[in-house]
C-alpha cells in the first residue's frame, strides 16, 4: 500500500498544469468507495454533508473526535487520494488547526480544504503557515486549498469583491497554500484573471446550477471542480422522492429505480482492508 506522502504526490499531480480534476464530495465510507468504484480519481469530504450524516449542523458543530473517526473510515476503504473539508480548523488557534490537521494526515489525509469565512484573512494566513510548519516536522505532507468567502458570504461589494479575492489569494499563496478556492465565483473573465495572478491551482464548486461546464473552467484556467454537498443533497433527495411514493402511493417503483446502477456494497466494501 502507498505511503501518505506518495498518496500526496499523486494528489498534486492532479493539479498540474494543463490538468483538470473533478472531485466528487463523499460524507461517509459507502459513498466514498461507491465514488471511487465509479472512476474518480481522488475525492473530497464535504463538511456539511459529512456534519448531517452524523446529526449536526454544518458550521463546525461536528465534534472534531467524530469528524476524525468519519475520515478514517472512509480512509480505510478506498485507495485513492482523499482531501477534507476542514472548514476553518475547528479553532481560531492556528496551533490547535495545526494539531488537527496532522491528526487527519496521519490517518492518510492527503489534503484539505480551510476557508477565511468572516475572520480576517491575516488568520487564514496563520493557520496555513502553521500547518506546513506542523506537517513537515511530522513527516508528512499535505495539500492546502485555501478557500476564500468574499464572494459566498458577500464580504465586500460587488466593485471591491474581485480586489479583494485577488489580495487575498496572494496571502494565502505567500503563506504556503497549494491552492485557492473562491465558492460562488463562475465568471468565467472573473475566473481566467484569478488564476493567471494568483497562480495556485484554482476550484470552482458546485453552489449553483449557474457553474459553467468543465470545458469552459478548464479554458479559463481553473484546474479543480468539486461537487460540495450536492452529491449529498442528490442522494439525500432521491431518497426522499423514492419514500414519498412509498408512503403516500403505496408503490415502490421509485425505491428501485433509484438504486438501479448502484453495485453490490458488500463487494465494494470487502476489499481485505
Amino acid at each position: 500500500m502507498s505511503t501518505q506522502r506518495e498518496r500526496c504526490r499523486h494528489f498534486r499531480d492532479l493539479h498540474d498544469p494543463g490538468k483538470f480534476v473533478v472531485l466528487p464530495n463523499a460524507w461517509d465510507a459507502a459513498s466514498a468507495r461507491v465514488f471511487e468504484d465509479a472512476g474518480a480519481s481522488a475525492i473530497a469530504t464535504s463538511s456539511a454533508s459529512l456534519a448531517w450524516s452524523h446529526g449536526y449542523a454544518d458550521g463546525e458543530a461536528l465534534p472534531t473526535e467524530v469528524a476524525l473517526s468519519a475520515i478514517a473510515e472512509i480512509l480505510r476503504v478506498v485507495k485513492v487520494p482523499v482531501s477534507v473539508d476542514s472548514e476553518a480548523g475547528y479553532s481560531s488557534k492556528p496551533k490547535h488547526v495545526a494539531d488537527f490537521i496532522v491528526a487527519l494526515v496521519n490517518e492518510g489525509a492527503v489534503g484539505i480544504n480551510l476557508e477565511d469565512a468572516s475572520d480576517p484573512p491575516e488568520l487564514l494566513a496563520d493557520k496555513i503557515a502553521a500547518i506546513k510548519q506542523a506537517v513537515k516536522a511530522a513527516g508528512g505532507d499535505v495539500f492546502v486549498n485555501a478557500r476564500t468567502d468574499v464572494y459566498l458570504r458577500k464580504l465586500t461589494s460587488p466593485e471591491t469583491a474581485l480586489a479583494e479575492t485577488l489580495a487575498r489569494g496572494a496571502r494565502y499563496r505567500d503563506a504556503g497554500a497549494d491552492g485557492f478556492f473562491v465558492p460562488s465565483l463562475y465568471d468565467l473573465k472573473a475566473l481566467k484573471t484569478v488564476a493567471a495572478e494568483i497562480g495556485l491551482p484554482l476550484n470552482v464548486v458546485t453552489i449553483s446550477p449557474a457553474t459553467p461546464p468543465a470545458s469552459h473552467l478548464k479554458e479559463a484556467g481553473v484546474r479543480r471542480l468539486s461537487a460540495g454537498a450536492r452529491t449529498a443533497t442528490a442522494a439525500l433527495g432521491a431518497a426522499r422522492r423514492a419514500v414519498l411514493q412509498l408512503l403516500n402511493e403505496g408503490v415502490c417503483s421509485r425505491l428501485f429505480a433509484e438504486s438501479e446502477g448502484l453495485p453490490n456494497l458488500n463487494t465494494l466494501l470487502t476489499r481485505g482492508y
